[in-house]
């Protein structure tokens, strides 16, 4: 019927693009992470901040796997989904892995709040003498809240596909796999939960190293001086600004989803998904472009692709 041909023209194009988006997304963070393991092999040591990048990469090539497959499954083959197993560890690693991506990506915030804000309180000296520990704590903290939020998701996929089975018969999968979306707002508080959490680290970084920026210049105007920190604030305040715009949308579209679910506006859920896959991927970009090393590989790179393009 030609409601029929409407809903399969917009899965097709649901996934061609989810499909296009996510295949960038994980081409970007994979070069992010081949760049810091070769790195890590050359040097035998990680800093600080290539730990964090190097989890942040490996948590969002993983989440826009999982995301993909679920998405495609869930539009194309949706009796493949909603098995019991499948569809619990599905949703299982892709919540951990979300989760995972918005705290670590926290963690690097508050990482460069810690380094390069300058404050004289003892704590925030405590802080700065201890980076490297304390980031090891956190990254660790972020990986086992993660955990522990998946396993909420599993139970509750696994509750709600229970449920559909029960009510709909033993093989009428399709109308269990809409009645399982429907049903599925508790996730979105679990991912509610996540992003509250990270975009609090992210604000309260942004504002203490604006304040910082601010004094820093205040004092510099009275000493007529030029100063080095002074570059290193506003590339860090321009990087976590980059976070808190993406972190901003990415909760207006949560909110949107969580009001329009249940009332079929395929619309919003159709933009929710074109930002959800297309974050992991702009946002590493982003960091690339902030990191001079990772900037001059990816040109690099480029440029010998060029050329041999050229060639051809």
């Amino acid at each position: 019927t030609p409601q029929q041909y409407n809903v399969t023209s917009y899965g097709a194009t649901t996934v061609a693009i989810i499909t296009l988006e996510a295949s960038a997304g994980m081409w970007i963070n994979a070069f992010l992470i081949c760049v810091l393991c070769i790195g890590w092999i050359k040097k035998k040591t990680l800093n600080s901040n290539e730990k964090i990048l190097l989890l942040l990469g490996c948590s969002r090539f993983c989440f826009l796997c999982f995301s993909w497959l679920y998405c495609s499954l869930s539009i194309t083959y949706p009796n493949y989904l909603y098995v019991q197993l499948t569809f619990q560890l599905i949703v299982f690693f892709q919540s951990f892995f979300n989760c995972s991506n918005l705290w670590v990506s926290a963690c690097l915030c508050v990482f460069y709040c810690i380094k390069i804000a300058n404050f004289r309180n003892s704590f925030f000296i405590y802080l700065k003498v201890k980076t490297n520990r304390i980031v090891s704590w956190l990254l660790l903290a972020s990986v086992l809240s993660a955990l522990a939020i998946g396993i909420i998701a599993y139970d509750i996929a696994d509750a709600k596909l229970r449920s559909n089975r029960n009510s709909t018969g033993q093989g009428n999968f399709s109308q269990a796999s809409g009645k399982t979306d429907e049903n599925f707002i508790q996730t979105y508080f679990i991912y509610g939960f996540g992003i509250v959490t990270s975009f609090t680290a992210v604000i309260c970084s942004a504002l203490l190293l604006l304040f910082s920026l601010w004094r820093h210049k205040c004092k510099m105007q009275k000493n007529s001086m030029n100063s080095l920190s002074m570059d290193a604030h506003i590339k860090a305040m321009k990087s976590i600004l980059s976070f808190f715009i993406m972190y901003s949308i990415n909760f207006m579209f949560l909110i949107l989803s969580l009001i329009l679910s249940t009332k079929g506006e395929n619309y919003v859920a159709f933009l929710s998904l074109l930002f959800l896959y297309a974050f992991p991927g702009v946002h590493s970009l982003i960091v690339i472009f902030s990191n001079p090393k990772l900037e001059k590989t990816l040109l690099r790179i480029l440029h010998c692709v060029k050329c041999k393009v050229c060639m051809r």
